[in-house]
């Protein structure tokens, strides 16, 4: 090989590395014509890679194969490299000569194998650096992740480029209800829609990045904010590719817009408005979009309060069981009462609303209503050694509870300990909308049944699974929320007297007891005479009495339903 030659080899050798290794990526035209140079410079007439992502994949052919040089001509394979990746992937590199050519001399063999393990390290080293991006920013859908969305954020930052976005955390709607009615496949297609439509808007003015489950996170040009929200309000949106089958999809979101005085320290920051401003909307009702404001921050500083000030709350005792009597309407005898909790802290009332939602959002409020099931077994014990009539009291246990594998024997473990006859407790337990709570509510249902302790299904009606909970779940009592009971304009045929009529006539019908709640006139009352829904709770017999108070109640035992009289 002579000295001009070797020259051109080592020059364009040097131009291939530079190629290879440019601080801010490679460059992949160039690496293809100093390739191509090369393969003039030694008579190869075709250079070709391959990648396959594991040994199987090689031996069935499924993989990319890359020809970086091909003069046209009849040729045969002169020389080939193969290596195998940490990862399993196979790397494979062949150089091919036509027959008519000189052959290679060795030391021409000697540079043509440098130039193959060169550009196999290469391809290795970089499609092992495109694995790693996918495991780090993208999930196991093919969603970007919340690391994207932290790393895009952090890069807007850097270019001072956050001004003018708004920032977008969502979590679909009712979901669990729709994977039901749709099944799981075809709600994942619903999803992938859905998330397509979101980014089509978006295109190359932001990012769409999937938190989780069902929840979603994005940040874009402001301007597109609104269209955005269109989607998120609620669509139709295809389930079945092949039928254009369609189902309504919306989001509870939370909105972030980041204006001139927007300061970003950390990506953290906004992960942390977006997410306080999406729980809002989603337990906000009619407000399934909610910006997030200043006062939001007061809101999570007061939430992480009530989170610290708990335990010692709880262990002073400084929650109270208040008594709320159940009373027949027909005789105006008390036939029982609702546990409910007060929380006495500095000589005032915190108001439940204030304190209860936030223990919801993990599972410190299991720990109270254990805490409200014991006190309140303590006071039925009581009342028994001191001769009392009793009568039997429900108490409420959140949703939370059916993460407990071993609720029940909890349940049991507290009303034994106190030495309650279990005739005398009622757990009430409110709608659930997930296939596996549903299963873990009819479990415990059926075994507190089997206990002799009454159960009842709180707030029916308000959730989306109501025949099937009473249909499928063997229930004591059912207690119909108030948004169910006429008010006093209401005529007969109003939707709410409708609708009242035919779930008392349903509960009846199926042997259960109905009980209606939040029964505040006389009139009311009158209705429920009607509909020959005999128990009732509100404000117009008693509201949430304390002990001493209810302790009169048990006392008397009866009430005096005319309105002029009621005590």
């Amino acid at each position: 090989m002579g000295n001009e030659r070797l020259l051109e080899y080592y020059r364009l050798f040097e131009e291939l590395l530079r190629s290879m290794t440019e601080i801010d990526g490679f460059d992949l035209e160039q690496i293809k014509k100093a390739l191509a140079e090369l393969c003039k410079l030694f008579r190869i007439s075709k250079g070709t890679t391959e990648f396959y992502k594991s040994i199987n994949h090689e031996k069935t052919g499924k993989g990319d194969i890359f020809v970086g040089y091909d003069n046209g001509e009849d040729s045969i394979e002169i020389i080939s490299r193969r290596i195998v990746t940490k990862t399993m992937a196979v790397v494979k590199c062949s150089a091919y000569m036509s027959k008519n050519d000189e052959p290679l001399s060795d030391v021409e063999y000697e540079k043509v194998d440098l130039i193959m393990k060169t550009l196999l390290s290469f391809i290795s080293r970089n499609r092992l650096q495109s694995v790693v991006e996918k495991f780090a920013f993208y999930d196991n859908n093919g969603y970007r992740n919340v690391r994207s969305f932290i790393r895009y954020l952090e890069q807007l930052n850097e270019h001072n480029q956050l001004y003018g976005k708004a920032a977008v955390y969502f979590n679909l709607r009712h979901f669990t209800l729709i994977n039901r009615e749709i099944g799981r496949s075809a709600g994942d297609i619903a999803i992938r829609n859905y998330f397509t439509m979101i980014e089509e808007i978006v295109g190359e003015k932001g990012i769409v990045c999937r938190v989780g489950g069902d929840n979603f996170v994005a940040v874009f040009d402001d301007e597109l904010l609104e269209d955005v929200l269109n989607i998120l309000k609620g669509v139709p949106v295809v389930y079945d590719n092949n039928s254009n089958k369609r189902i309504m999809v919306s989001a509870s979101t939370g909105v972030l817009r980041m204006t001139k005085n927007f300061v970003f320290e950390e990506a953290g920051d906004i992960m942390d408005r977006l997410v306080t401003s999406s729980q809002t909307a989603k337990m906000g009702g009619k407000d399934s979009i909610v910006f997030f404001d200043d006062k939001m921050e007061v809101g999570k500083e007061k939430r992480m309060k009530i989170q610290q000030l708990f335990p010692i709350a709880l262990k002073n005792e400084e929650f109270k069981v208040f008594y709320q009597p159940k009373i027949d309407i027909e005789t105006g005898e008390l036939i029982g009462a609702e546990a409910l909790c007060r929380w006495f802290r500095d000589g005032k009332i915190v108001p439940p609303m204030e304190f209860i939602p936030i223990l919801e959002q993990n599972t410190d409020i299991c720990q109270l209503d254990f805490y409200m099931l014991d006190h309140t077994c303590k006071d039925i014990r009581r009342w028994l050694d001191e001769g009392r009539k009793v009568v039997r009291v429900s108490v409420n246990l959140s949703r939370k509870h059916m993460m407990d594998v071993d609720l029940l024997e909890h349940i049991m473990e507290i009303v034994d300990r106190n030495n309650v006859p279990h005739e005398y407790i009622e757990i009430e337990l409110t709608e659930t909308t997930t296939d596996v709570e549903f299963r873990d509510l009819k479990r415990v249902v059926s075994g507190l049944q089997q206990a002799g302790i009454c159960t009842s299904v709180d707030d029916f009606g308000m959730g989306y699974s109501s025949l099937n909970l009473i249909r499928e779940i063997p229930w004591n009592v059912l207690k119909v929320d108030r948004s169910f009971l006429p008010l006093d304009d209401d005529n007969s045929q109003s939707t709410r007297s409708v609708m009242f009529k035919y779930v008392v006539g349903m509960a009846k019908e199926l042997g259960l007891e109905c009980i209606a709640e939040g029964v505040e006139t006389e009139k009311q009352v009158k209705i429920l005479r009607d509909n020959q829904c005999i128990f009732a709770q509100g404000y117009f017999f008693d509201k949430p009495l304390p002990l001493s108070e209810f302790e009169e109640r048990l006392s008397s035992h009866r009430y005096k339903i005319d309105a002029s009289e009621n005590e």
